[in-house]
Parts: C-alpha cells; structure tokens; sequence
C-alpha cells in the first residue's frame, strides 16, 4: 500500500428520499465532517478537513468518492488547499469519483493557493453512468510572497479525466509554471491572477441552456473575462480570469443557482465556512 499523507473514502446512498453515508472511512491528515442538511431536499453536504492547515514538501492525498443511483452530494473543503515550499518532492492530490445513474455530485472547492516555491499537482479521475449529473469547481491562485512576486510558486497542474459509460469524454490538462511561461501573455493568466473552472455535465445541457448561462453571467466589465464551451458530451465548462477569488466565487453562484433551478428546481445552499 502507497504511503499517503491523508486518505478519504466516502460511499453514500439514497434511502427514503434523503442521501446517507453507506461507508466512511478516513485516516491521517484527511477528514470529513458529519453529514449537514441544508433544506428538506435530502441532499447531503459534507466539508472536507486537512487538520494539518497545508500541503508541504511531498505529502500525498487520496480521495475516493462514489455515490449510488439516486444520491445527491455537496462535497466541499473548509478552508483553501494551500500549498506551501516543496524543495524536494511536490505535493500531490489523487481524486477517484463515481456516479451512478441519477446520482448528482457538486464538488466545490475553496481556492487551491501556490506559496513561494510551492509544487503541485493534482489528478483527478471521474467515472460516470450515462444519466448522472456532475457539477464540479476549482479555483487556482497565488500566495503572499515576502518580495512580492505575484506568481511565486513553482508549478500547479491540474489534470482531468471525465469517463461517461466507459468512454473518455473530457480531458482537461491545466498547467501553470511561471518559470518556464509569461504569466501574462495570451492563453495563460493573461493580466489577471485568479483562474476558475468549472465542468457541469447533465444530460439537460444543450445549445440552449449554455445561452442561458452566458446572458444570465455576461457583464461589459474588465474586471473578468468568460469562457463558455458545450463538452463532447452533454456538458460544458466555464473558465473565468480574474483578479480575485470573490469575482470568481460570484460568478459561479450565479451558474450553480441556474444549474439548480433549471435541473433540479432547487436553490444551491450557502456554504457557510466560518
């Protein structure tokens, strides 16, 4: 068995319309909270905790989470993954999903945060029946540095793999290694130091819903700018510069509250941290 810093694994289910824990298991410096139910929807939340407050020089995570047909999952961390200096080894995250058909999985992540020095990577892995829904963000900045470089930290990559019945459907591949690219130029950060993604994937995505989405988020404004493309599959993914964390966390509320609303005909929770 690999040596990891934290291990996860959480496996729920649907009983009598309200989504419960078959199995929890977690051991080192990972830990999740017992289950909180905003509303009368049944849909469990849980808040992830790292005890140790950081990631440093070569700590490993694993995280596994499945969900059976019919359960409904909010899965969010309690505070930024932050990264600190890793001068030997990087740290790294491994994160194993799967959905059952009808299931409904929103996995929304506070900021991942590179310090000065800081190394990262992260891969994740989400394997899903035809007719589940997934609704899935991260946000990627940088740390205070004591001589005030914006983009300190050494390397954050992010890599995706989204299989719908077997078949690859997403691949998504973020990297960001200041020392080897210019942070501003076109196609990395551009000006800006915030990047957001977000990847919903439901069989009621279409041409029309992503117009939806567009006119309901779009602003004439330079303090962000939006990306917004349909996904192979029934899907899409919404990428966000900008230069703070609140931009970005507001405007993927607005997606959430419309994804809900449309889907589900529910309202997203608050996630209160503190």
């Amino acid at each position: 068995m690999e040596d990891w810093t934290g291990i996860l694994r959480l496996n729920a289910e649907e009983r009598s319309g309200k989504t419960v824990a078959r199995n929890v298991y977690f051991q080192g410096a990972f830990k999740v909270m017992r289950p909180v139910y905003h509303d009368d929807s049944g849909q469990a939340c849980y808040y992830i905790l790292n005890p140790g407050g950081g990631y440093l020089d070569g700590d490993r995570y694993q995280m596994q989470v499945s969900l059976e047909e019919g359960a409904r999952m909010t899965l969010t961390t309690q505070s930024a993954t932050k990264i600190y200096k890793t001068p030997k080894k990087p740290a790294y995250q491994e994160i194993e999903i799967w959905l059952k058909n009808g299931s409904y999985l929103e996995y929304i992540t506070d900021p991942i945060i590179g310090y000065k020095d800081a190394r990262y990577k992260q891969k994740t892995v989400i394997r899903m029946d035809k007719g589940a829904n997934l609704l899935y963000s991260e946000i990627i900045t940088s740390g205070w540095s004591p001589d005030g470089v914006q983009f300190s930290y050494d390397l954050l990559q992010l890599t995706n793999e989204i299989y719908v019945d077997g078949e690859l459907a997403v691949y998504d591949h973020i990297k960001l290694n200041p020392a080897a690219q210019h942070m501003s130029s076109l196609g990395i950060m551009e000006g800006y130091s915030h990047l957001g993604s977000m990847i919903v994937i439901s069989e009621q995505v279409n041409q029309d819903f992503l117009d939806r989405l567009y006119h309901e988020i779009y602003e004439d404004t330079q303090e962000y700018r939006i990306g917004l493309s349909l996904l192979p599959v029934s899907g899409l993914i919404v990428r966000v510069l900008a230069n703070s964390t609140q931009t970005i966390e507001r405007i993927y509320a607005q997606c959430h509250r419309l994804i809900n609303q449309s889907f589900f005909n529910t309202t997203p929770s608050f996630l209160r941290k503190y």
